[in-house]
């Protein structure tokens, strides 16, 4: 299991299987909401002192069909 401590680094692994180019508004948008979440989750578990491992390599894949549940934008 790669261990992947940085922002940048997880999202960049979630966002790799979906192939969108770097510079289009969807990934930018992605990439900023991700690391919203990251790194307020990253901030609670420094507060709390609870150390989380999460292991991506076991984690089942899920298709996102925004269309299905209402595109937001």
């Amino acid at each position: 299991m790669d261990k992947f401590d940085r922002p940048r680094e997880i999202i960049e692994f979630c966002l790799k299987p979906l192939n969108l180019p770097t510079s289009s508004g969807e990934y930018k948008e992605v990439y900023r909401r991700l690391e919203h979440v990251i790194k307020t989750y990253q901030l609670m578990i420094i507060k709390e002192k609870m150390p989380v491992a999460v292991d991506f390599s076991k984690m089942k894949t899920i298709t996102i069909n925004e269309a299905a549940h209402g595109d937001d934008s």
